[in-house]
């Protein structure tokens, strides 16, 4: 079983940055493949970044290319998605996925999730 806990939601202006984390319960997930996916209000949760396990691959949505990184710490358990230069479309709960099959992140098929952070940007 991995317990996932984001951080570093909050409100942000258009052009502005957030750094959110995500934490994992166990040494174990350093075999988890890791990433971030997104639900806005109304819409439907999409894949916006996910990692490998070790770190090697990483993979990004169309819509976050060039403006948002993930990272990962093994040794702190912890995922990383720094997102520059946001815009108000990406507005939206994150939620921290983990699973042993890199495509099932990607696909929002997860065996392990998070409770999601808030970002909302906003002027």
């Amino acid at each position: 079983q991995v317990h996932l806990v984001e951080s570093g939601g909050g409100l942000v202006q258009p052009g502005g940055s957030l750094r959110l984390s995500c934490v994992a319960s166990t040494d174990a997930c350093t075999s988890y493949n890791l990433g971030w996916l997104r639900q806005a209000p109304g819409k439907e949760r999409e894949f916006v970044a996910a990692i490998s396990y070790d770190g090697v691959n990483t993979y990004y949505a169309d819509s976050v290319k060039g403006r948002f990184t993930i990272s990962r710490d093994n040794a702190k358990n912890t995922v990383y998605m720094q997102m520059n230069d946001l815009k108000p479309e990406d507005t939206a709960v994150y939620y921290c996925a983990a699973d042993s099959n890199s495509a099932y992140v990607m696909q929002g098929l997860s065996d392990y999730w998070g409770k999601g952070t808030l970002v909302t940007v906003s002027s």
